[in-house]
């Protein structure tokens, strides 16, 4: 084991996440939206590298793109190794990505070093996990699921493009999206390398962490309506202001989430009609993000917090409605690949430290059909989804010798 893992070469690595930084359509951090030249191009480089690593590349219906190293049984079920190429608007240069690169140098060091496992490891580059671009989540992982619905092609960008068309410009055949899903007996489990995206290894510092589940998200958006009215001649006592109901509303989201330390809730969007600054707000629309490992428990704690606006709401004479956007239960990882993370994690001199991911990643979608485990590594000051998004080379190697050794442990 130590053998092969000297021939894991973090400089290539670094290399490889800096030329893909430059496939952005931002000069400021890294813009990648799927079905783009951008995302073209990253794909080329990808699939140039999957190749050089040993691999047969190919794209599918949904153009996440593969690369297969063979097993001594070709015939035997398939180990998933992935992460996401888009990115979100501004981004920083290794979320998703450096699980892509990670997954492709574990193949790498097994080719340089003549090692062919038992079973077949396919590295696989997916599209659309951040949704930036069509306000959806995980297009590429939910059809290799088969997942993904006809529906999910309608969805619209700023221009007015559907996924269906973005596809069609790209030269694919939207209609051949239910060949991207895979066969659940042929797979025998799917790991995701990622940044932590937090500060918690950090804390403990320490390069990576087992992660034991992923949480359930609740999404709602919410419309607060109040009067209108002039800004000078209106008495603040009788007043029916959406904006400081709003404003009592979201702290009272603060102070629930508080007194249930297990889940966590952010109001993240507000927008004030008409806007103006001589009067008085007529209604506000917002957004409701809550979160938590424990469905039960979200579930609880949304309807308490629904209920607290609807009450606040009725006190200052206004209406409050809510929408549901999005629901997605919590998704626990395969016992068995968090405890195979662990053991490498002592191997390799690490604490067995297990954390739990408060973002979604492609393992979520995977999940329903296979088994899924996830390596977290540090990033500076917790920090993601920002220009300033930072691992360590040592980090980054740590974390690539975990996958790395899981893999063998999984596949040999």
């Amino acid at each position: 084991m130590k053998t092969l893992q000297k021939c894991m070469n973090v400089e290539r690595m670094i290399g490889r996440i800096e030329k893909l930084a430059k496939c952005s359509r931002s000069m400021r951090g890294v813009t990648r939206l799927s079905f783009t030249e951008e995302s073209e191009q990253a794909n080329r480089l990808v699939a140039g590298w999957m190749q050089e690593a040993g691999m047969q590349v190919r794209w599918d219906a949904l153009s996440n793109i593969i690369g297969r190293y063979e097993g001594t049984d070709p015939d035997a079920r398939v180990l998933l190794i992935g992460s996401h190429l888009d990115s979100v608007a501004e981004a920083g240069k290794y979320d998703g990505i450096l699980g892509v690169i990670a997954g492709i140098e574990v193949v790498h060091a097994m080719h340089e070093s003549g090692i062919v496992p038992k079973n077949p490891i396919e590295v696989i580059g997916f599209c659309d996990e951040e949704g930036t671009r069509f306000h959806t989540t995980l297009l590429g992982s939910r059809a290799i699921a088969g997942a993904l619905r006809e529906e999910d092609l309608q969805a619209r960008d700023q221009e007015g493009v559907t996924v269906a068309e973005a596809m069609q410009a790209m030269g694919m055949e939207p209609d051949h999206f239910r060949q991207a899903a895979r066969n659940p007996q042929s797979i025998l489990g799917y790991l995701e390398l990622h940044i932590e995206q937090g500060p918690v290894l950090e804390e403990f510092d320490q390069s990576c962490g087992a992660v034991t589940g992923i949480v359930g998200q609740s999404r709602y958006e919410f419309r607060v309506e109040g009067q209108a009215g002039h800004a000078g001649t209106v008495p603040v006592r009788i007043r029916r202001d959406p904006l400081v109901g709003a404003a009592e509303m979201i702290q009272a989201v603060e102070r629930i989430s508080l007194e249930n330390e297990i889940v966590v809730a952010t109001v993240g969007k507000l927008v004030v009609h008409p806007g103006a600054s001589n009067v008085i707000p007529g209604m506000v629309e917002g957004t409701l993000d809550v979160r938590s490992l424990h469905d039960g428990t979200k579930q609880r704690v949304l309807f308490a917090m629904i209920e607290e606006f609807h009450r606040i709401a009725k006190r200052r004479g206004l209406v409050c409605h809510f929408r549901s956007v999005m629901e997605s239960p919590a998704v626990i990882c395969t016992p068995q690949f968090v405890e195979t993370i662990e053991a490498a994690l002592v191997e390799l001199g690490m604490k067995p430290l297990r954390l739990v991911s408060g973002a979604g990643h492609d393992a979520m979608a995977v999940a329903p059909i296979t088994n899924i485990g996830m390596i977290f590594v540090r990033c500076r000051e917790g920090l993601s989804h920002h220009p300033d998004e930072y691992a360590s080379p040592e980090d980054i190697l740590e974390g690539a010798s975990v996958l790395l050794n899981v893999a063998l442990h999984l596949t040999t």
